[in-house]
């Protein structure tokens, strides 16, 4: 068989969330199924430490996909007439876009639609683009695969897509977060903190995470709890409100601003930190409370869309409108150390549904129902 992947977001020092999903899965299912033949579509010059197997083809077609429009050119025109070149037989793409029309069987991963109930949350442009091309895209698909139930089923009922034809295959996380010594973390907090306890946020600085809510309720608990606690805030800021600014301004040497993090300096920061602060406004799934979970940190996370399923009995929860209730759990996690310990305990357990092997495996079994549909 003759597979084609859309491989664009195998970015070098550059890999988010879909990204870090398409080195995951796709490393595995070259190097476990040789019996096919794969062909990585890149949009730019690639990084040959992403060619996972002898199996594995380059192909790089331009032009490169960094706005909406340039994506209709890439993909409804040089995409088309690349599959048909390279007799391609079954086409996945990891990142939810496909040719439109889609003349061969593809598998399409769409992590979440979030941006059908927070368009304003984007772009006009961009929101413009998903909000038209997606149920295109979804429609267009053989199979479709997703990251959660949650997920699962906002895709069907907001696309009206037969649900039987829509697989669940979760995240994973990297394993190279582990739970870390006391020695190591006072290291960490040494070189950041000046030895303080802290919460951490992990993400992309953007309106659907939630960080403003997040930054009320730090100052809220400030006020409650005399111990002092510092707020490290680690990602790329994609967005920059008025607000978000102020808010930002307002916390003084308790907010430590990283920007982005390597997965080395991740798996410090994190699992220093006294929780993880992840109470975004919707999550397809949400990377960082398993990653947390691995670390052997705590989690607090939002009671709405993918969270809770992820989460399970092993974080604690609150409304992403609530910033007492946001506060409040903040305090529970410093004042009770059993509650704490619980909650790792929890996390420990909780981690083991998940993992890259696993979803690896789920999204290969996406791909063989297409393939036996050929067949």
């Amino acid at each position: 068989m003759r597979i084609a992947v859309n491989t664009r977001l195998l970015l070098p020092d550059k890999l988010d969330g879909i990204g870090w999903f398409s080195f995951e899965t796709l490393k595995r299912i070259t190097q476990a199924h040789h019996e096919h033949q794969f062909y990585f579509i890149f949009d730019r010059p690639y990084n040959k430490a992403y060619i996972f197997s002898d199996n594995v083809t380059p192909v790089v077609a331009f032009p490169q996909t960094r706005r909406p429009f340039l994506n209709l050119i890439y993909f409804n025109w040089v995409f088309p007439r690349l599959l048909k070149r390279l007799k391609i037989d079954l086409l996945l793409s990891p990142d939810g876009i496909l040719p439109y029309p889609c003349n061969v069987p593809s598998v399409n991963v769409i992590h979440d639609i979030n941006f059908e109930h927070h368009p304003e949350y984007l772009p006009k442009q961009y929101a413009r683009y998903y909000l038209k091309w997606y149920r295109r895209y979804a429609k267009a698909a053989t199979r479709i695969a997703t990251v959660s139930e949650y997920s699962k089923a906002d895709i069907a009922k907001t696309y009206a897509i037969d649900v039987s034809t829509i697989d669940v295959v979760y995240n994973g996380a990297n394993e190279n977060y582990v739970p870390l010594s006391d020695e190591e973390k006072q290291k960490v907090r040494a070189k950041y903190t000046n030895g303080l306890p802290y919460f951490i946020f992990i993400s992309s600085i953007h309106p659907r995470k939630n960080l403003e809510n997040m930054l009320r309720a730090f100052y809220q608990f400030r006020k409650t709890v005399k111990k002092e606690v510092k707020f490290l805030i680690v990602g790329d800021v994609m967005w920059h409100s008025q607000a978000l600014k102020t808010l930002l301004n307002e916390g003084g040497d308790a907010l430590i601003l990283f920007g982005r993090a390597s997965v080395e300096e991740l798996k410090d920061l994190l699992g220093s930190a006294e929780a993880l602060l992840y109470v975004s406004y919707f999550e397809g799934f949400g990377i960082p409370i398993l990653e947390a979970f691995y670390a052997g940190v705590p989690v607090i996370t939002s009671d709405t869309t993918s969270m809770p399923e992820v989460a399970g009995k092993a974080a604690l929860l609150a409304s992403p409108n609530d910033v007492q209730a946001i506060a409040k759990q903040m305090q529970r996690i410093i004042e009770d150390h059993g509650l704490k310990q619980k909650l790792i305990e929890e996390g420990n357990l909780q981690k083991q549904k998940f993992s890259w092997d696993k979803t690896a495996n789920l999204l290969w079994q996406s791909v063989e129902k297409v393939i036996q549909k050929i067949k």
